[in-house]
């Protein structure tokens, strides 16, 4: 990814916000989920746990990792129901959250997963606009969606978690899956897409692209004012993961999920169990 993300490591945080990432680095490295880190950074200190984000995504781009997209969250009333918060937020995609349909998910990669189905859209263009940026302006950025799976987890115990807990924990990322079939914008209405999401063939959520904030693409227009508003624009081929389109449903080892959205077809994702994804 070019530009953005400036060193804001671990070693340039200090006191409670290096505190918050030491904290949510060991749970990630024990497989154990952590307390909140809501006591360390304060409740209302977004500013603070979007650095304490970075610090967590710097530490793994200097192992070789890559940014390849970003992820919206809490675009749904009922996701923020579910979460008890009351605002969007973003995180990062990196190349090793990457899944594909064909390769069953080792469940032991993850602590405590959730599934969403969502529209994902892929830059054709940079979004570093000065302003507010606009419907209009995401539109002629994409080159086009893709039905998609985002598998959420997140390293504070119980999904016990505030916007500052999650904000930090990279916007509760895990994993993401996306389907095979490409569609430009001008052959697809973002908010007339209607998802159904099949848990081992029942039905477990539903929703439409009005569910997210009204229409995937203002979803998008948010986040590319956002990320740039705190340094590190929207690029060229990154891969947004525009929010879910109904609520998410918990994952256990040997689920298989199946999203259907309209005018977009399907995305799948298999889980194995601890003994199969063992290697």
């Amino acid at each position: 990814m070019s530009g953005g993300l400036p060193d804001t490591g671990p070693s340039a945080l200090t006191g409670h916000a290096a505190q918050a990432v030491e904290r949510l680095t060991a749970a990630e490295a024990s497989r154990s989920p952590c307390a909140p880190v809501r006591d360390l950074l304060g409740t209302d200190d977004i500013a603070g746990a979007y650095a304490v984000q970075k610090a967590l995504i710097q530490a793994r781009l200097a192992t070789g990792r890559s940014v390849v997209g970003r992820k919206i969250g809490l675009t749904n009333p009922k996701v923020q129901a579910q979460l008890g918060v009351d605002q969007p937020d973003f995180g990062f995609l990196l190349d090793d959250m990457r899944c594909h349909e064909q390769d069953p998910i080792d469940h032991t990669r993850l602590l405590q997963p959730k599934v969403e189905a969502e529209l994902a859209f892929v830059l054709k263009a940079d979004l570093d606009h000065d302003g507010p940026i606009t419907d209009g302006q995401v539109r002629e950025a994409i080159d086009y969606a893709v039905p998609a799976l985002e598998i959420v987890d997140s390293r504070v115990a119980g999904w016990d978690i505030s916007i500052v807990d999650t904000v930090a924990d990279n916007a509760s990322s895990g994993l993401f899956v996306l389907g095979e079939s490409r569609v430009p914008l001008d052959e697809l209405d973002p908010v007339a897409v209607s998802m159904t999401l099949r848990r081992n063939g029942e039905q477990v959520s539903a929703g439409s692209g009005a569910d997210c904030l009204g229409d995937p693409v203002t979803a998008v227009a948010w986040l590319a004012t956002t990320a740039r508003d705190y340094g590190d624009p929207l690029r060229a081929g990154e891969v947004i993961l525009s929010g879910a389109l109904g609520p998410m449903v918990p994952i256990e080892a040997g689920d298989e999920f199946v999203a259907e959205l309209t005018g977009l077809g399907s995305v799948r994702a298999v889980f194995t169990g601890p003994a199969e994804g063992a290697s």
